[in-house]
This record gives structure tokens, sequence and C-alpha cells, in this order.
């Protein structure tokens, strides 16, 4: 059995361990409230931006557009969202294990430290990283879209997918691929925003037809594609950091009840140890008298 001194040593370092990560768990259960509550912020946006699209898509030639063009898929553009740090349990994990799943040709571009450290430790191809900060400001993602967006229209990549987290819920993120370009449709656009903003913009879909653009429908349709790819990304990289503060969230809260688990028992083993000590003392003058 141990000595006294070294479990009251490791009893010493188990709570500083414990109020380490109890003070990390409350840092970021604040920060995923505030993440959380930026992603719901773009959603009226999303609802105007499927009315908008709506109304364009009977008015105008959708094949002539860039955005819509298939293409043979050479080399896959991959925009790859991590953290920057580290003790967020499984969450980067399962992101590089999706990664490591394709085996056609890509490129990635990448936001966070964590993220561009794996593709060059794996020797994969990476274009760019960037770092985007805790509060996500737009127009740090709309440098990574436009980057990416270049890329795809000068050819280097043939198609446009973003990989990050999903946020579910507190507990729950999924690590998720999704295709931004080329699109398909306009009306697959539609679908997609409506998804993301609710009944209401499908509600108010109908009003569309009362819409008139200035200038033509196909200039609107040119200035408004980007402007959803810019969104898009951005609402992923959002929904990325409320993942990231959420998975901490929970690491922390781990770390913290097993240090609570351990304490427990080093302060059971302490007792056991000093009663130990005491019985072996009382037994050592008791002898001592009996042979006195």
């Amino acid at each position: 059995m141990a000595s006294t001194r070294d479990i009251r040593r490791r009893i010493k370092s188990v709570k500083n361990t414990r109020q380490i990560t109890r003070a990390m768990e409350l840092v970021a259960a604040s920060k995923m409230k505030k993440a959380q509550q930026a992603a719901l912020a773009g959603r009226p946006y999303a609802e105007l931006m499927a009315r908008m699209l709506a109304a364009l898509a009977d008015r105008v030639e959708e094949a002539h557009h860039p955005f819509l063009v298939k293409r043979e898929v050479r080399t896959r553009g991959i925009i790859l969202v991590t953290s920057d740090k580290g003790l967020a349990g499984p969450l980067n994990a399962n992101l590089f294990k999706l990664v490591t799943d394709i085996k056609t040709p890509a490129k990635y571009v990448v936001i966070g430290r964590k993220g561009a450290q794996f593709i060059a430790r794996t020797r994969r191809d990476l274009l760019a990283d960037f770092t985007v900060s805790d509060r996500v400001p737009f127009s740090e993602v709309r440098t990574v879209a436009e980057y990416m967006v270049k890329q795809y229209l000068a050819g280097v990549v043939d198609t446009v997918e973003i990989l990050w987290p999903r946020f579910r819920n507190t507990l729950v993120q999924v690590p998720t691929l999704l295709p931004l370009l080329p699109l398909s449709s306009v009306k697959e656009v539609i679908a997609d925003l409506r998804s993301d903003a609710g009944e209401s913009a499908a509600a108010n879909t109908g009003l569309s037809s009362q819409m008139i653009f200035e200038p033509e429908p196909g200039q609107v349709l040119d200035a408004l594609l980007p402007l959803y790819i810019n969104r898009e990304i951005y609402q992923q990289v959002l929904d990325a950091r409320a993942s990231e503060h959420s998975a901490r969230m929970v690491a922390m809260k781990t770390a913290k009840d097993n240090a609570s688990k351990l304490l427990d028992d080093l302060t059971l083993e302490y007792n056991k140890a000093r009663q130990a000590a005491i019985t072996q003392e009382i037994l050592e003058i008791a002898a001592a008298q009996f042979t006195a």
C-alpha cells in the first residue's frame, strides 16, 4: 500500500485537475451557447434567399451559369473544417477518419490548425489553410469561400465540397460531407435553404411571384448564387464551432467527473492507509508494554 504522503500528493494533483477541467467546461458551455445563437441568427437571411431563388427559378436559363454546369470530376475540392485546439474528444478524429475513406484524387482547403496538421502529416494535397477566429466573422469565412470558388472556376478542382462536424445536439456531432458545386438546379438550392430556414420559408414562397427584379433575372442570379455559396460555407463553419464547443464541454465534464470519482477512491485509500498506520502504532505500543 502506498504511503499516506504519496496519497496526499495524488489527491492534491487530482483536485487541481478537477478544478481546471471544471473551468474549461464552463468556458466551453458559454462559447457553445453563443455559437448556437449565431447559427440561428442566419435563418432569416436564408429564408429571404430561398424566396428570391424561388422567384428566379422559372425566369432564367440555368444551364448557362458556371455553378450549374456539370463537368467531369477529375479532382475533388474539399473544405475541411476542424478545430484549432484539442481537448474536444473524438471530434477531429471522426473527421479525419472520413478523410482517410476518400480514395479519389482531392485537393484540400483547411480551416483549423488540427486539420492542417493532419493533411500535412498524411501527405495529402493541401491548397491552402486558413485560421478563423472564435467569433467566426463573415469576412474571414468569405475569404475562404472566394478562394475555393476561384479554384473551381479556374479548373483546379472540379467540385466544391465541405466536410465539417454537423451539430445535432450537445452530445452528438456527426461528421458530414456536403457537395456545394456544381449545383444540379436552382430548385435543389431552394430545397436545401428551406430545410435550414424552416417551414416559414415554404409558407412565404407564394409571395415570390410578386417580386420584380431589376436588372433582369439572369444578372440577379449571377449575383445571388455566389452569395448562396458564401452563406452555406459560413453556416457550416458556425455549425462546426458549435460542435467544437459542445464536444469540448462534454469532454471536460467527463474528465471532471472521472477526477471526482478518482478523488473519492483516493480519499478512501488514504483513510485506510492512515487507519492501518494508527493501528500498527497501537499494536507496537501494546507489544512494548507487554514485553516490559
